[in-house]
């Protein structure tokens, strides 16, 4: 046993290597953080969904609807029940992007998950719970039953705020500018 011990022992100079791999390690992570704009991923900016190329159509059909004013992309594709299950979407859906564009596997045409879906659909609720849930109704007629709240805001409601996407390039508002225009400079104009 005694052998066994000695023969897994590492040598006495094995601390230089280890410290020079691991700095090694360290440096391509921190490197690697950067140049992904890692942090960016944590705020609520719409820019951040226009860090990969490919999402410049769905931010633009947004920077051109009504949406635009009143809620960002975070508002609308991912959770808002609690803080925890925000950010696990977060991460679990931007592993998932990451890895897609690493790999360089987008598809010509992005679609929303079942996962995603649920999300928007939970958020076109929230903010417009006035509209869909009648109450007024219910007080009113005791019999009412609003079949609104059974079927997807989707259904209807496609192309809002993202005009029909059939590929990277063939969205009405795909070839603007990637970053979008504050209110002052168009104000200006």
């Amino acid at each position: 046993m005694k052998r066994l011990f000695q023969w897994l022992r590492p040598p006495d100079n094995w601390k230089p290597t280890v410290s020079v791999l691991m700095g090694i390690f360290i440096g391509l992570g921190a490197y690697a953080f950067y140049i992904s704009k890692a942090p960016s991923y944590l705020s609520d900016n719409p820019e951040t969904c226009i860090n990969c190329h490919v999402m410049n159509p769905q931010f633009n059909d947004w920077a051109h609807s009504s949406h635009r004013t009143v809620a960002t992309c975070n508002d609308c594709h991912v959770p808002h029940d609690n803080l925890f299950h925000k950010y696990l979407f977060k991460m679990k859906d931007g592993l998932r992007h990451a890895t897609i564009f690493t790999l360089r596997t987008e598809p010509q045409s992005i679609y929303i998950l079942d996962e995603g879906k649920k999300a928007v659909q939970e958020n076109c609720i929230r903010c417009h719970e006035h509209t869909v849930g009648m109450e007024y109704l219910m007080a009113v007629q005791p019999n009412f039953h609003n079949t609104l709240k059974e079927r997807h805001c989707l259904d209807c409601h496609r192309e809002t705020p993202h005009s029909r996407v059939n590929s990277i390039a063939s969205t009405p508002n795909a070839l603007i500018n990637t970053k979008m225009e504050s209110r002052t400079e168009r104000e200006e104009e």
